[in-house]
């Protein structure tokens, strides 16, 4: 009995540390648990000039300590009324760097992802939630340190053709992103129960760019985020632009997302 109250307070206590680092719009370099599975349903949605959005069911597994697995499929009606089966996506982390110390840590990631959409070209984001099939790679960064984290990524995505539509001979096939994150943990403010509400909030900076094109963004993308028993997350974001130079979907976007995970499967 003592070794199972240890080990809820040790998942516990975890969760509540690392909790800020759980990021809204972008992932960190750490990884959830060995054996553990994750159940997102997602919705995103903007109103220019009429309201539209997508839901994205996910699921996430921690097939080890430093591989993450996420598969994704979506639904939206931003490219013809009413709401439809548009593609879906597969996502892989590594994480291949680790130091930690109390209460902080450093870790670095590679990360890749596949996506197919059957979505015809109308934009010029290249964006592998629905809109886009492509390949994205990528590193993080991720450094805790007590109740503030902070995390950095730049990537590369290539484009292919959708089925059924054809980029654009004038279409960007390759972009690049990067991001900046920081997340802070607000509450409790001293851990005393695996019951207790987690509260974070998170600043977010999304940028893309189509080399060449003359086609980028920034977004500044505040959130926030609640969690629930330390298996439970409720999170809350909305995305507007620094600056835009690029037709896409992103600009001015809401996020609305429900999450429950479980453990030692």
């Amino acid at each position: 009995m003592r070794n199972i109250l240890l080990a809820v307070c040790l998942m516990a206590s975890a969760c509540t540390v690392f909790g800020q680092e759980l990021y809204v719009n972008t992932e960190p370099a750490s990884n959830m648990a060995a054996r553990s599975l994750g159940i997102r349903l997602e919705n995103q949605g903007f109103s220019d000039p009429s309201f539209k959005n997508r839901t994205t069911l996910e699921a996430m597994y921690g097939a080890t300590g430093k591989l993450m697995l996420h598969g994704a499929a979506y639904l939206s009606d931003f490219y013809q009324p009413g709401q439809r089966f548009e593609g879906g996506s597969f996502y892989g982390k590594y994480r291949f760097y680790s130091q930690d110390t109390v209460q902080a840590h450093f870790r670095g990631a590679v990360f890749g992802k596949a996506a197919i959409s059957s979505n015809p070209y109308t934009l010029q984001e290249i964006a592998l939630e629905g809109d886009n099939t492509g390949i994205q790679a990528g590193i993080i960064f991720t450094k805790l340190i007590h109740k503030v984290a902070f995390s950095g990524s730049a990537s590369y995505l290539r484009a292919f053709d959708n089925p059924g539509n054809v980029l654009p001979i004038l279409g960007a096939r390759n972009g690049i992103a990067y991001t900046a994150s920081a997340g802070l943990l607000v509450l409790p403010k001293n851990y005393t129960s695996y019951n207790q509400v987690n509260l974070n909030i998170y600043a977010e900076v999304l940028g893309k760019t189509n080399p060449g094109y003359g086609q980028s963004y920034l977004d500044v993308a505040p959130a926030v985020q609640l969690i629930f028993n330390s298996v439970c997350r409720l999170d809350f974001s909305y995305r507007t632009p620094l600056y835009n130079q690029m037709q896409r979907n992103s600009a001015n976007m809401y996020l609305v997302r429900f999450e429950y995970n479980f453990f030692n499967l």
